[in-house]
């Protein structure tokens, strides 16, 4: 596959919320959406003053909130839950506050672009090599391209898998790396990390084995919600603007009076406003990813169309329908359910039936996106794999 892999700059932070708790919450997820609040009512000595992740046009470097009629799940740079989401946080009751869940690793994050293969493929190619290597990931699809989760401690172990899978691998967007850099030696490995308990599988057929007992164990079921349908869709280029959307501006920190100029002049007023209107209606599901290289893009209920008037484009009139896989008793640890869910539904449909595959991992759940008729064949796959006696 012709795939060039590079790491986002800097940590990022994983955030479960229960759906009761979304509304009470909504307003700290609006202030990271909205870097532009930033600059209002702080004074150089506030941690809230410079806040890291953003780019030289205060754009997120990467951003992704989802909802689901499972949860809503949020990645953010780790600076941005420090300092303004862990404060809300902590002005909730007790009780309340022990049901939300920031999770204690920091993740970085693998943007992925790729030719010549579909989604299901890329899917596959781009899980597998991580899944071998027994790293837990977090899988990310959107309308331009894929991103990985994958913890910061194991950035050595991610990139000698993908090295050996004969990804192309650049740092920081631009910089070719060579196997050798990461060569293990005294100075960056930690001898006293143990193996893992258990051996990595040795092929396809063992890791699907081993991914559906996995989840039998937890009583996982497939479920699909009546009625919901999404589309995928993008906003739109805004060339006319310099530095906007398609470029890449770099990472930065600046002071805080430069905000109110420079954010609010570099994004579609009109999306982000359809956005805001569309998390306020708590959605059935919604699913927004901000990249450094791309315009927003959005998974979404299709009946929020409307609410969006013509700030998107993309395939408005197709239908695809989630499947979804409740993960919540399972470890974040858990290695290779993206690939073993999806190499599963690969195997057992043609290749040329999978090409609308895609995957979304939010904090405890496990989403493939399908069209209508390969869902359908899905659900036949699945349920049996998860039904104890069969």
């Amino acid at each position: 596959m012709n795939a060039q892999v590079s790491f986002l700059v800097g940590t990022y932070t994983l955030i479960h919320i229960p759906l009761d708790l979304y509304p009470t919450l909504l307003q700290p997820l609006l202030r990271i959406l909205l870097p532009q609040t930033q600059s209002l009512n702080f004074s150089r000595d506030s941690r809230e003053y410079e806040l890291e992740g953003l780019t030289t046009d205060y754009q997120h470097g990467f951003l992704n909130i989802s909802i689901t009629p499972i949860e809503c799940s949020v990645v953010c740079h780790s600076s941005w839950a420090k300092n303004v989401f862990e404060p809300a946080l902590n002005a909730l009751p007790k009780p309340l506050k022990n049901t939300v869940k920031l999770y204690k690793d920091t993740y970085m994050i693998l943007a992925v672009t790729s030719a010549g293969l579909d989604p299901g493929g890329r899917v596959m190619e781009l899980s597998s090599p991580l899944a071998f290597a027994g790293i837990p990931i977090f899988f990310i699809t959107t309308y331009y391209s894929d991103f990985i989760l994958v913890p910061a401690k194991e950035k050595q172990k991610v990139v000698q898998a993908l090295l050996a899978k004969g990804f192309e691998l650049s740092e920081n967007q631009s910089n070719f790396v060579n196997p050798s850099m990461y060569a293990p030696n005294s100075s960056d490995t930690d001898l006293s990390q143990k193996p893992p308990s258990t051996p990595p599988p040795s092929n396809d057929d063992e890791l699907q084995a081993r991914t559906f007992k996995l989840l039998l164990k937890h009583d996982v079921k497939a479920r699909v919600e009546p009625d919901l349908e999404l589309v995928q869709c993008s906003g739109r280029e805004i060339s006319p603007l310099t530095n906007a959307y398609g470029h890449r501006p770099s990472m930065s920190r600046k002071s805080s009076t430069d905000y109110r100029r420079s954010w609010i002049s570099h994004v579609d007023t009109k999306l982000y406003t359809c956005i805001v209107s569309a998390l306020v209606s708590q959605p059935r599901f919604l699913s927004l990813t901000l990249a450094q290289d791309d315009p927003p893009s959005l998974l979404l209920d299709k009946a929020l169309l409307p609410n969006f008037d013509d700030s998107l484009v993309g395939d408005t009139e197709g239908v695809l329908i989630p499947i979804f896989l409740d993960l919540g008793g399972l470890s974040s640890e858990s290695t290779g359910i993206v690939c073993g869910v999806a190499g599963r539904l690969v195997k057992g449909t043609d290749m040329a039936e999978s090409s609308e595959l895609s995957y979304l991992s939010t904090s405890r759940a496990g989403t493939v996106i399908l069209s209508r008729v390969q869902s359908i064949r899905a659900l036949e796959i699945l349920n049996p794999l998860l039904t104890k006696g069969s």
